[in-house]
Formats: C-alpha cells, structure tokens, sequence
C-alpha cells in the first residue's frame, strides 16, 4: 500500500472522513474530488483508495493531494470491488464521522455544512441515515429520491428497530452504504467492516450495520448524487449469474449473522421475520428464478448453492423456522435442490411454475 500522508501532513481529528475508492474513473473522477472541494464546510478529510486502473486515475488523485493536504492517496492493487479499498481507508481514517464516496459521484453543494449542523444539533448516533438523488448519466436528469426513511420521520431509533421500520417499508432495503453517515467509533468499536473482494458489498454489510447500532438518527439530507452509468461495475454485468458467487457469500453471512443475534436476550422475533422476507426471497430469485433457471446451467448454481450452505443447513433452517409457511416449503425444495439430484428438475419446476407464479398473482 502507498500513501501521499507520509510527509507530515497533519495527523489531528476531523469531523468527517470522506473514503472514495478509485477504479477507472478517470471520466469522473474531477467532478467528483471538485464537488467536495467546493464545499464551504471544510472539516474534512478525502481518503482516494485508489486500485491499479487501466486510465488516469492515480494521476488524477495524486494531483488533487498534491494541491490540497486534505486529500490523501492510498494504492492497491485492483479487486474489482469497492470494499477492499474502503476498508484500507478506514484502517487510517480520523474523521468522528465516515461518508462513504464513489468516485464516479457527487456531493451536493452545500451538503457538508448541513450534514455538518444537522449531526451537532443531534449528536452521538452512531449512523445517521440520508438520502440520495439518482441521476441519469446518458441524459442528466434526477429520475428519483432514495430514502429509506418516512419522510416525515425525525426522531430516533434503536437498531433494531430501525431495521424494523426499513423493512416495512421495502420488501429488501436498498443497502447502499453511501446513504449513510457512520460514527468512526461505532465501526471500530463493532468491528465493522466490508468483506474484501465482494460486489454488492453493501448487502452483507449494512443489516449487520444497522442492527448493531445503539442510536440511528434519519436526518434526509439529500447529500449525495448518484450516477447511473452504463459501464459500472454493477450495471455492467448483464450476465445472468454474474452476482451469485458474490451473493452466496453475502447471504452465508446474514444467515450466520441472524444466528448469532437471534440467541441474544431480548432478541425481537419480528427480525426474523423481517429478515426472512429480504435474504430467502433474494435466494431463491437468484438461483430459482425464472430467469436464473434458464439462463445458469444447474452445474453452476448448484456449485454456488454448495458455497452458501458450505457448513450446512443449521444456520438457513434458523432463519427459515421463523418465515411463513410458504417460505419454508420453498426453503424444503432449495435444501433437496442441494441433498438430491433426482430431485433438482422438480425443484426448479416447484419454483418456475408454482411458487413464483402464485407470488406474482398475489401482488
């Protein structure tokens, strides 16, 4: 890892740690480091966790540290997600408060100062949840608001019951870690950080974020513009298939997660349920929908399925003993799909023509 901080720049706190990681952004990358630099609030740090790219970017964020002590540069090499590079940033960060950054977006103008003014009248939260314009990249125009948040909501939350109140509100959450300011301490203290390598990092990442919290203070600041780009590492995979690997993983970890937690006293059941409803309809859309069965050869999610349950069922049949009865019915046939091969097509069958179908007349 290389560091432009090495030359004595200033080691004291700041309030808010800004951490960019950097890949072949080189198209967006001034505007994004310019939409923090004209900020009139300037209590801040920007950590560009730059990986090996393929265009200018390291030049470009070397030549912003080089006109402002307050950007730093550190390097690594490329991991095709956004969680290694945030993580090595958090490891030197010392803002009170992380804004998660990627370098093909923007902060709004003026939202420092207001995150800023709206965190020291409400202090000592540990996440502070906003909100964030969507923009279309081909055509510019914001197409919507993302708040996970009633809009008229301005009190406080434990984290669970924040995570209640979430997942009310959506089916599954939108787990974007950029829609959230998080206390340093809080992420330290919690050992919270993003598994390296892993896209869609956000999804393993936020629930255990959320959850953990003492304090959960939605302020809806719309601070942060967000890019859609057809070139993104997200939007860019087209495969069908291409997250399952990365999902398998993802839902490894909330399952063991909702394990772990749900043993805790004073546990509230209606998690489970909550959790249940998001994580096992994502298992089985990614690897029984429609789309999934007739696109991924079996071969393949089979082999993914396997990465999911590599310390078998134990932890799937907890979360799935607190579902509905139609999810564990369907969480019967993932674990045949899994045990049995001569009853893989009729699980599949069970998905494509029974229990997808029956969910789409419901809505």
């Amino acid at each position: 890892m290389g560091a432009s901080d090495t030359d004595g720049k200033m080691k004291e706190k700041v309030f808010f740690s800004i951490i960019i990681p950097c890949c072949d952004v080189e198209k967006y990358l001034r505007e994004c480091l310019d939409s923090v630099l004209a900020q009139p609030f300037g209590d801040w740090e920007c950590l560009l966790a730059v990986e090996e790219s393929l265009d200018a970017t390291e030049a470009i964020a070397f030549g912003y540290a080089a006109r402002d002590k307050r950007f730093s540069v550190l390097t690594g090499p490329r991991s095709g997600s956004p969680a290694t590079p945030r993580n090595r940033a958090l490891t030197v960060a010392r803002g009170q408060y992380v804004i998660f950054l990627d370098g093909d977006d923007t902060i709004s103008p003026g939202a420092l100062a207001r995150l800023h003014d709206e965190i020291a009248s409400r202090p000592g939260a540990d996440l502070y949840p906003c909100a964030m314009l969507v923009r279309d990249d081909a055509t510019g125009r914001d197409i919507e608001v993302r708040d996970n948040y009633p809009a008229d909501f301005n009190g406080e939350l434990t984290g669970p019951a924040a995570t209640l109140m979430v997942g009310r509100r959506q089916s599954y959450p939108c787990p974007m870690a950029q829609l959230t300011i998080c206390r340093l301490a809080f992420l330290k203290e919690k050992s919270l950080a993003f598994v390296d390598g892993l896209r869609h990092e956000d999804s393993e990442f936020t629930p255990r974020a959320l959850y953990s919290a003492a304090r959960v203070a939605p302020l809806h600041e719309k601070f942060y513009i967000y890019r859609i780009r057809a070139n993104s590492v997200v939007t860019s995979a087209n495969r069908a298939g291409y997250f399952n690997r990365d999902f398998a993983v993802i839902l490894r970890s909330c399952f063991a997660f909702h394990a772990k937690v749900s043993a805790e006293p004073g546990f509230d059941r209606g998690i489970s349920v909550c959790w249940a409803k998001q994580w096992l309809t994502t298992l089985f859309l990614k690897w029984f929908g429609g789309n999934s069965v007739a696109k991924i050869p079996r071969r393949e999610r089979l082999t993914t399925l396997k990465l999911l349950f590599g310390d078998g069922f134990g932890d799937f049949n907890a979360l799935l003993a607190r579902s509905s009865a139609k999810r564990k019915l369907a969480g019967w046939w993932v674990k045949a799909f899994v045990r049995c091969a001569p009853l893989r097509p009729l699980a599949e069958a069970f998905f494509t023509r029974l229990y997808f179908p029956l969910a789409d007349r419901r809505r």
